[in-house]
């Protein structure tokens, strides 16, 4: 061993650390970086090898969202194994099937400024995106209903929910958040149509993910939609009903928003192809201010 090349015994000493996995992705993901021994990165997924080496303008650090998804497994390896044997299934035959719900959640963390002191002069506000894993199910085959081999107990502890990406920004900075969340959500794009290989219980498996957007609250869903803020006519961010229609019906809803929608009011806005006056316009896209930039789904946490 130790007349070997350096970089070898650097690779050799990285798999001897904590939290260091091989695994792989079938398809290789798209527009994402193929390295597996992937450590933090700054906000904007530019590269840096170690949490030291940050220049001093870096307004966000991050982890690869499937780095931390497959850190995240490894961490819930022996309650994955305990669930099969619980299930009285032969842990040698479950190979693939197995499917993980996935919370994301992201909030804005107030105010860090540094009151007194020699800290660095931070910006006032910061943002925390994290995820859950929620369950960990197995299908055998598509007729069979599929068995749950995992359940959080407590999922909305900070136990359970990992930080992804930190972020000295404002909550309702919608260019700055699209610009960091961006590659977040490309990522999380590329995983939807792939599954991942990695190795639980001396085995390789292979893993889907599906992701819940269930952890934001009205205002970061309002802003990660692109609508108008909590003071808007429009006072709700799965329909279009105005504050008056609202008050008159308080039971009758219908979900009537979807993100793909939303884009399409967003570029109604942005061009206007009907020459239309402000509030014409604004009557017209219902509350759509901004380009929206991640799906969240329409569920009750």
């Amino acid at each position: 061993q130790i007349f070997q090349p350096l970089h070898t015994l650097r690779s050799a000493e990285k798999e001897l650390l904590p939290g260091f996995h091989q695994f792989e992705w079938q398809p290789a993901l798209k527009n994402v970086s193929s390295s597996w021994d992937v450590g933090i990165i700054d906000g904007l997924s530019g590269w840096t090898s170690s949490v030291d080496d940050v220049p001093a303008e870096t307004i966000g650090r991050r982890f690869r969202y499937d780095v931390a998804l497959v850190s995240a497994l490894k961490d819930l390896e022996e309650d994955i194994m305990d669930g099969l044997r619980e299930r009285g299934l032969d842990d040698s035959t479950c190979t693939s099937g197995f499917t993980v719900v996935v919370k994301e959640s992201c909030d804005g963390m107030g105010d860090v400024s540094e009151k007194h002191g020699s800290g660095p002069a931070v910006p006032e506000k910061a943002v925390r995106f994290s995820f859950t894993i929620m369950s960990i199910n197995i299908r055998f085959d598509e007729e069979e209903d599929a068995v749950t081999i995992f359940q959080e107990q407590k999922p909305n502890s900070e136990l359970s929910c990992r930080p992804l990406c930190l972020m000295f920004v404002d909550e309702s900075d919608h260019e700055t958040l699209t610009g960091i969340l961006g590659p977040v959500v490309a990522e999380r794009k590329a995983m939807l149509e792939s599954r991942l290989i990695l190795t639980i219980g001396g085995m390789q498996r292979s893993f889907r993910f599906f992701f819940r957007g269930t952890g934001y609250d009205e205002k970061m869903v309002r802003e990660l939609e692109g609508l108008e803020a909590s003071g808007s006519t429009y006072v709700c961010t799965l329909c279009d009903s105005t504050r008056a229609e609202a008050s008159e019906n308080m039971v009758l809803h219908s979900i009537t928003r979807s993100h793909s929608e939303n884009l399409e009011r967003y570029e109604i806005w942005r061009t206007n192809p009907f020459s239309e006056s402000a509030d014409e316009l604004r009557d017209r896209v219902k509350g759509v201010s901004a380009k929206p930039f991640m799906e969240t789904q329409p569920t009750l946490d």
